[in-house]
């Protein structure tokens, strides 16, 4: 109740232990937004999702439930699921009395049932279908209460309906969008004609070759992660595209390579890369169609069998590249105990902590998309790095210069910048 209750944004005594605004940053993701279908029923013929993770929660946007944020938990002999909808004000909950019993899916049904019947109704707000096009309108907020009604002390206003083809509020978007797109052209088109952009040398990349070569010198295989998420996720893409090199390597120093996969398209890719690394290494004869291996999309039988290749094989070097989640300790912790060296990598910011305390080596954030356009070397990875690179400069120095024309008191740029 107390973290619905920070829904709407408003005005108004806070009652809570932190701030409303506070509470609500659990609804900003932090990572990129992915597209998905509802889980369970519920999602056959309904509208995608766009998804994100944010700070304990699944943030979802809904086309019939609007904002959703739901997580799921498990103990042994014990499964939960959450589902809350900040819009409406309600929260939904499943108890199992199973190991991860995985309930989502009823709880969605449940949600668009309540849905379908009309039981899900927005909070309370009032919207004026009589309005005029072109039509000045004024407005005046009155409680009602135990001692009369009590009008606020200002108008609300003008608002003018108009129709219109084109958002002028949001032309600073349409600007930085264009240019986003114009500097990665360009980087492209510099690393195709052989011009390759300067990229900084990233301290991990470099323990990347480390590791396998301390491989080799043990006569031990390499154990490649590419994380636990499905192809949708790009940071999924990013731990593909870095293995291909990460097996250009190991062909290189004939030394074996292990890399376990999650799911069946990231398997079929994963085998595609690897067999491409050795045969840019000119061993082609030397893959094996058994390094790479299907394992379970089921997140802890994933870790299990991870965990009996680190402790049975004892490989000496441990690359993670990829998304990671609530594993994330377990399989570093594990590693570290076998005493092999290990890199890791991801851009899910609330596991960065458990892999720079068990890992020798960690990529942060946008790193781990340096690694794999530094490694591959293909154009539009690099363009694409270089011209987000170059577009958060040019942020930097709006923001810079905003500062410097608000202390003088000119607000055009301000005003420009606001969208609505």
């Amino acid at each position: 109740a107390f973290r619905l209750s920070a829904w709407p944004a408003r005005d108004g005594p806070e009652m809570g232990p932190v701030r409303r605004a506070t509470v609500r940053e659990l609804a900003q993701g932090l990572n990129f937004v992915a597209v998905s279908r509802r889980p369970g029923p519920a999602g056959e013929g309904a509208c995608s999702q766009a998804q994100a993770y944010g700070m304990g929660f699944r943030l979802a946007q809904d086309c019939d439930l609007g904002l959703t944020l739901a997580h799921g938990g498990g103990y042994p002999g014990y499964g939960s699921y959450l589902l809350l909808l900040p819009d409406q004000g309600i929260g939904l909950f499943a108890f199992a009395n199973r190991t991860y019993a995985g309930p989502s899916p009823a709880i969605w049904q449940a949600a668009m049932a309540l849905h379908q019947a009309g039981l899900l109704a927005p909070r309370a707000q009032r919207e004026d279908q009589g309005v005029e096009r072109n039509t000045p309108y004024f407005y005046r907020i009155t409680a009602y209460g135990p001692g009369g009604a009590t009008p606020s002390l200002a108008n609300a206003g003008p608002a003018i309906a108009r129709e219109t083809w084109f958002n002028s509020t949001r032309t600073s978007v349409l600007v930085f969008t264009l240019l986003y797109f114009l500097l990665v052209l360009y980087f492209m088109s510099l690393a195709q004609s052989g011009r390759k952009p300067f990229m900084r040398r990233l301290a991990g990349i470099d323990a990347i070759e480390e590791a396998i070569g301390r491989a080799t010198e043990m006569g031990r295989p390499v154990l490649y992660i590419p994380g636990i998420q499905d192809i949708d996720d790009i940071q999924t893409v990013a731990g593909l595209v870095i293995l291909e090199s990460v097996a250009r390597l190991t062909a290189r120093y004939e030394t074996p390579i292990r890399v376990p996969v999650a799911y069946p398209i990231p398997f079929t890719i994963a085998q595609e890369m690897v067999k491409s690394g050795y045969l840019n290494a000119g061993r082609p004869e030397a893959y094996d169609p058994d390094s790479v291996t299907f394992v379970s999309p089921e997140q802890f039988a994933y870790v299990a069998k991870i965990s009996g290749i680190m402790l049975r094989d004892r490989p000496a070097a441990h690359i993670f590249m990829g998304s990671f989640y609530a594993e994330s300790l377990l399989l570093a912790e594990t590693g570290f105990t076998t005493g092999a060296i290990q890199v890791a990598g991801t851009a899910n910011v609330h596991q960065l902590p458990f892999f720079v305390v068990a890992c020798d080596y960690t990529l942060i954030g946008e790193e781990l998309y340096a690694a794999s356009a530094y490694l591959s070397g293909e154009a539009r990875l690099v363009g694409g790095l270089k011209g987000a690179d170059m577009l958060k400069v040019l942020v930097i120095l709006v923001i810079l210069v905003g500062c410097v024309l608000e202390t003088m008191g000119v607000q055009g740029l301000s005003r420009w910048m606001e969208t609505q």
